[in-house]
């Protein structure tokens, strides 16, 4: 284990004297004490997140920005009985999943992954968020869509 240099006489001399879990366990805080000059010191320790990076249909690649997750979610379900936390749990789950799948994700798996959550929330959300993941063009795309979402419900059409 590498030393760490203290903040007040730049020693590369400690010890430490407690360890804890901090930041709900995704860090971990540790009092040190500098062997030079006797002065306490506190570090934490975290896990390096990879970079998520999702590549558009153009084919660009861009960091995955969870705000803008978000505000797609939002747009979605404006003036709809879902609660922001919701949204957030959404975006959380999708970003988790897509952490999971890999550094590089395509829009097009994120968004699908976005369309089966809203569907289990509001239908009307994600219709909206359809017609922009899906390029709708007219009013068929809709019906379409609609048609799609009775079917796997077991409605009749």
């Amino acid at each position: 284990m590498t030393a760490m240099r203290c903040p007040w006489c730049t020693g590369l001399d400690d010890k430490v004297v407690d360890s804890r879990a901090s930041e709900e366990g995704a860090a971990t805080r540790r009092r040190r004490e500098c062997l030079s000059c006797g002065r306490r010191f506190t570090t934490y320790e975290r896990v390096e997140e990879l970079p998520l990076v999702v590549i558009k249909r153009s084919g660009e690649r861009q960091p995955f920005d969870r705000a803008k997750l978000v505000r797609g979610l939002e747009a979605a379900a404006k003036n709809r009985p879902i609660e922001p936390d919701g949204l957030e749990a959404i975006a959380s789950d999708v970003e988790e999943a897509a952490r999971m799948e890999g550094p590089e994700v395509t829009s097009e798996w994120i968004g699908g992954l976005v369309l089966e959550r809203l569907r289990a929330v509001d239908e009307v959300a994600y219709i909206r968020f359809a017609s922009v993941h899906k390029s709708f063009e007219d009013a068929e795309d809709f019906e379409r869509e609609m048609g799609e979402l009775k079917d796997e419900a077991g409605e009749p059409s």
